[in-house]
């Protein structure tokens, strides 16, 4: 008995879950709950054409099968032509009236064709075959029986296109009962088989009835078996094509997700390298970090740069609240990405305030200049735009130059294409020497304008006059400006742009236990392929005009989608793995198939113990082991079954170690195709010991002699004195019916078992025991009756043959739909993942769910934080050239590869990478507490030091009770100073190298800088999405870094006041000039020789705070102090 898991004693529970999933009543729930049901019953129509195809053929070689053997084998060929006559006429009104169902559209309009046409043609075939037997019974006095009894209820189940089950039970019940009426009436009052005044009479009747219960209960369990397989298939299907649509829409997304970061000829390696690394064991596991090994930088001659300015950016970031500026913000970017996109100008990125593109980068473009000039009076006029309508004060100011390149991406993670060069280089000089409302632009970019009469065209700047590194590089400047028409409706965003990721929501998988339903609506389009698709889905392995081609061995023409056909024969598969595998998979009909073999197991033993004339010791302990043994084996199938009917599906209950015993018993079973097999030969050498009781019970000699005697003297032979032939070959025909139904059981081998069965009761009929069958009563008049019983044995063969072979065909099209299912879903997880990946290397880790989320919605990303800490971390004194840059990488890899960790544990985010300038922020999660709190992620000695600083700023401010997270500035300092660590260890790696280059690639040192405080934060931008920050500390520590010095932190008063409560020493630098703040006080982090940070206890009793530490390198206590000055 089940207990609950409070007692002590533990046991297993029950799992019910994928026998679950084989039920009929929870398929038929599946499909109504996706509203497949109606797209399923046009399905199976379909398919029960392509049985009604089968049938067409089973009845044509039936029917010449017949007539050939009455005509060669009847002693007198005048008797016969009536009955050939009737075989034929009544072949053609059968096949003629169910001709109308292959007209599909005439049978979608009257449904009830269906059933009509059934049930006139069982019931044709039924009346045929008794008027035939009637007939001779009054004309020549023949007793007859009846030719297509079992046949005619096989065919109703399993060939006629009858749509309910219960049509099929009454029409087959009917037949029955019309035939055991000509039985009795006619065949066994004739050959004596009882009378109803003797005891046994009603025993006889029961053997009759029985027969035709044990056919209807067949063909029963294949309806149910059937619609079973073919429901499972087809939900199978309807998931494959779900996964289709959905991948195919991935890999778009994907793709364009990644162009939208990456150039596509940079991005196929970089999405190769993705799926390689997904594809190998335990990758899945790591950071979502693009790239491993793959450099991408390439050379861009002929290209034209433009720089963008939005003037009086500062100011807009500091005075609209967060909606407004990402709404706005994303308006102009969205103009500016829309405009780029129609003068075919690649977007490099946009840092803030400025934006810049190159066109010709992605393919050779001769107008690359008038595309920069174009593009730049649009952006003028986009801007000026959203002014008026935003009543903002902020204008632009654009610079282009034209030249050579370096484009590429660097590090590993959050990946941004950019551009190097010193034709880069003076773009930006160009807009910012510039004036608001014009195009800033070279004298080569001039050159390269063919037509100059479409501009107003004025000399440059004083600025750019007066500027070192243009006249350095013989820079002539010039101002352009011109008129554009814009298209409102071209250029106009609604709230959410027009981004393509709102149309795909990468969680949103099409599973089945969601409700995902074929509506009308924007999914139309989709409906229309799953409708498609559902119309082309194979219902058959062999067509009439195959069959002769199939014994030949050649392959189906049958498309199905799969790289594995399947041979026409033998019907398996050609690949020897895949059919393995099919043969393998657990059974989990297995029950049904013992229901039905216990209730023919049990028919059988009552049927031998009627017809044993002298039951013998040995027959009574087969029947006895034979009904144990089915008894056993059908509580083992059904006891899962039973437990959770009666116990319900609650996981809480557990079951004593017998329950567990058969539970793991059925489970071996269902799972074993060996042990399936074992079962399924077991159960019908069971079945033919009772035929061969019954057969070896009779004694052949002595009914031969009662016969002779019966002619010596003149009376009629007692047929009862042996077994009834009629019996026994019903019997057969039911094991062999039986042995083409048991499921999960492989065709070859149903087909080898069947054929040895049918063999060896061949010999019996024509050999051993022909005497007692050539005196049963025969179906034509004039042909021999053992001819009788061995035809309807092999039309019983033939039937269940071309049956099975159908329904092999059927179950090998839903194995390979679930195998490529399979597949499907493993290439949509990856790409899913792939997915992730690369949204993961375009937003933050935290904002990635909740964005694709507002996606859907058709609504703007944003939010707003108390407390960020913002680092910019620049390498100084690089040459952008490509051999630097190669080696820049490899500092930003290592970068990045620190990054990895504290963006695991501490939510320290990368923001963007601008030249040799990394940009970091701190705080950005709003899950960032509960990290830093979680006591179970594993033992890390920053985690130590950061509990350690809360600890002491807990005991130094007392007072403060509002808890913003300020620990945010103790771990982004931390991490600068673990930049700086690996600054130091990269360039010492490369100093023992020395040896091997002619000059020192890494010249550069690092100046940081960092500030905290409240900071706004979206994704703006319309075909290529990019998050950004903006706030007063990102605006200053842009210029703690720009203003610092080398080999030093550089940060605000306040977050040096944060970093002294965490035990931090801070050195104050003096008055610094900041643009747009003025001068303000600033400090540098103190660190000691080896990058530690001075605690505040030792320079706490030191009077003098401006005095340098000796790692200030670049600036003595002096130069310091005259910097307060």
């Amino acid at each position: 008995m089940p207990t609950r898991t409070s007692d002590t004693f533990r046991k297993c529970p029950l799992d019910y879950t994928k026998e679950r999933r084989w039920e009929q009543d929870y398929l038929k729930v599946k499909c109504a709950e996706l509203g497949l049901e109606n797209e399923y019953i046009l399905y199976q129509r379909r398919q029960k054409t392509s049985y009604l195809r089968v049938f067409y053929l089973l009845h044509i070689l039936a029917t010449i099968f017949h007539c050939t053997v009455i005509l060669l084998f009847c002693a007198h060929a005048r008797p016969i032509l009536f009955d050939v006559g009737v075989y034929v006429i009544t072949a053609v009104l059968i096949l003629s009236i169910l001709s109308i169902n292959f007209n599909e559209e005439y049978v979608l309009r009257k449904t009830w064709i269906l059933s009509a046409t059934s049930v006139a043609a069982a019931l044709i075939l039924v009346l045929a075959d008794l008027l035939q037997g009637t007939f001779h019974y009054y004309q020549n006095d023949w007793m007859l029986a009846t030719s297509y009894d079992t046949y005619t209820i096989l065919i109703i189940y399993m060939f006629l296109p009858i749509p309910s089950l219960l049509g099929s039970v009454l029409l087959a019940s009917t037949v029955s009962i019309l035939f055991i009426t000509y039985f009795m009436k006619v065949v066994a009052t004739r050959f004596h088989y009882f009378s109803m005044e003797k005891i046994d009479a009603y025993n006889q009747i029961s053997v009759d009835i029985l027969h035709y219960i044990c056919f209807n209960l067949l063909g029963i369990f294949f309806r149910i078996i059937n619609d079973n397989v073919v429901r499972s298939s087809f939900l199978n299907r309807r998931q494959y094509i779900m996964e289709k649509i959905w991948l195919r829409n991935a890999r778009i997304q994907e793709k364009t997700l990644l162009d939208s970061i990456i150039p596509p000829q940079i991005a196929k390696p970089i999405q190769d390298d993705i799926k390689s690394r997904l594809a190998r064991k335990g990758e899945l596991k790591r950071s979502n970090h693009v790239m491993e090994q793959i450099v991408a930088l390439q050379i861009h001659p002929e290209v034209s740069i433009l720089y963008a300015d939005v003037v009086n950016y500062t100011q807009l970031t500091t005075t609209l609240n967060v909606e407004r500026l990402v709404r706005l913000l994303h308006d102009l970017y969205g103009r500016f990405d829309l405009a780029a996109k129609q003068f075919q100008v690649q977007r490099i990125k946009f840092l803030g305030d400025c934006y810049y593109c190159v066109a010709g980068l992605m393919r050779p473009n001769p107008d690359h200049a008038k595309c920069c000039v174009d593009l730049g009076l649009s952006m003028i006029a986009h801007i000026q735009e959203v002014r008026r309508e935003n009543e903002v004060d902020i204008d632009m100011r654009i610079g282009v130059h034209s030249g050579s390149l370096i484009a590429g991406v660097i590090g590993e993670a959050k990946l941004q294409y950019d551009v190097w060069g010193t034709d880069v280089t003076i773009a930006n000089m160009l807009e910012s020497t510039g004036v608001q409302g014009y195009v800033h632009i070279s004298a080569r970019t001039l050159n390269e304008l063919d037509q100059t009469d479409q501009y107003s065209i004025f000399p440059g700047t004083d600025e750019a006059l007066a500027s070192a590194f243009l006249r350095e590089n013989s820079i002539k400047t010039y101002l352009l400006t011109g008129e554009i028409t814009l298209d409102p409706d071209t250029y106009r965003l609604d709230s959410w742009g027009s981004l393509s990721l709102s149309a795909l929501d990468i969680h949103d998988r099409p599973e089945l236990d969601v409700r995902n339903q074929l509506v009308s609506g924007p999914n139309n389009s989709i409906n229309d392929e799953l409708r498609e698709e559902f119309k082309n889905m194979p219902v058959s392995g062999i067509a009439l005009g195959q069959f002769g081609s199939a014994c030949c061995g050649n392959k189906s023409e049958a498309k199905t989608d799969s790289d594995q056909p399947i041979h026409n024969l033998c019907l398996h598969f050609n690949d020897p793995v895949l059919e393995w595998k099919y043969l393998t998979q657990p059974d989990y009909m297995f029950k049904y198939s013992m229901l039905l073999a216990w209730c023919i197991g049990c028919s059988l033993v009552y049927v031998q113990l009627v017809e044993s004339l002298d039951p013998c010791d040995m027959c009574i302990v087969i029947d006895f082991f034979a009904f144990i043994t089915l008894t056993v084996l059908l509580v083992i199938a059904w006891y899962k079954k039973i437990c959770w009917w009666m116990y319900g599906r609650s996981e809480k209950i557990l079951y004593d170690k017998w329950n567990c015993m058969i539970f793991r018993a059925h489970d071996k079973i269902v799972r074993h195709m060996t042990l399936r097999i074992c079962i399924y030969i077991f159960i019908l050498t069971t079945y033919f010991s009772i035929i061969v009781i019954i057969v070896l019970n009779c004694n052949w000699e002595e009914f031969q002699m009662m016969d002779i005697e019966s002619k010596l003297y003149h009376y009629e032979l007692d047929l009862n004195m042996c077994f009834h032939p009629w019996v026994v070959t019903n019997m057969v025909a039911l094991i062999i019916s039986i042995s083409f139904t048991f499921a999960r059981i492989p065709f070859m081998v149903k087909t080898v078992v069947t054929l040895s069965l049918t063999t060896v009761y061949m010999v019996i009929v024509f050999f051993q025991f022909q005497f007692i069958f050539h005196h049963s009563a025969t179906i034509n008049p004039w042909f021999p009756s053992e001819n009788a019983h061995g035809m309807r044995i092999l039309i019983t063969l033939i039937t269940m043959y071309l049956k099975e072979r159908h329904s092999e065909f059927n179950n090998k099209i839903g194995y390979k739909w679930s195998v490529e299912l399979r597949r499907k879903q493993e290439d949509a997880d990856k790409t899913n993942q792939s997915i992730s990946i690369v949204l993961n290397n375009i937003l933050p880790g935290h904002v990635v769910n909740v964005y694709i989320t507002t996606l859907a919605r058709h609504e703007l990303y944003y939010e707003e934080y108390k407390m960020v800490s913002v680092m910019f971390a620049s390498l100084e004194n690089i040459k952008m050239d490509l051999r630097n840059l190669r080696m820049l990488n490899e500092i930003i890899r290592e970068f990045d590869r620190l990054l990895i960790h504290y963006q695991e544990y501490y939510v320290v985010e990368k923001i963007k990478i601008v030249g040799g300038t990394y940009m970091a922020a701190c705080g950005l999660d709003v899950n960032y507490a509960d990290r830093i709190n979680n006591r179970f992620v594993k033992h890390d000695s920053l985690l130590e030091e950061v509990e350690q600083a809360q600890r002491k700023r807990k005991s130094s401010c007392v007072g403060k009770h509002e808890e913003l997270h300020e620990e945010v500035v103790f771990v982004m300092a931390t991490f600068a100073l673990d930049l700086m660590r690996t600054l130091w260890t990269v360039k010492k790696a490369y100093e023992e190298l020395k040896l091997y280059y002619d000059r020192s690639l890494i010249c550069g040192d690092m100046s940081i800088g960092i500030s905290s405080g409240e900071v706004m934060a979206g994704v703006v931008g319309a075909s290529h999405p990019h998050y950004d920050i903006w706030g007063n500390p990102v605006n200053m520590a842009s210029r703690m870094y720009s203003t610092g010095q080398i080999g030093h932190i550089h940060v605000t008063e306040e977050t040096a006041i944060l970093l002294r409560e965490f035990g931090v020493e801070c050195i104050y630098r003096g008055m610094t000039f900041v643009k747009g703040a003025g001068k303000i006080p600033t400090y540098f982090v103190a660190i000691d020789d080896d990058y530690h940070f001075v605690p505040v206890t030792q320079w706490s009793l030191t009077t003098d705070r401006r005095q340098s530490l000796p790692l200030f390198c670049a600036a003595d206590a002096n130069s310091i102090s005259s910097k307060d000055d």
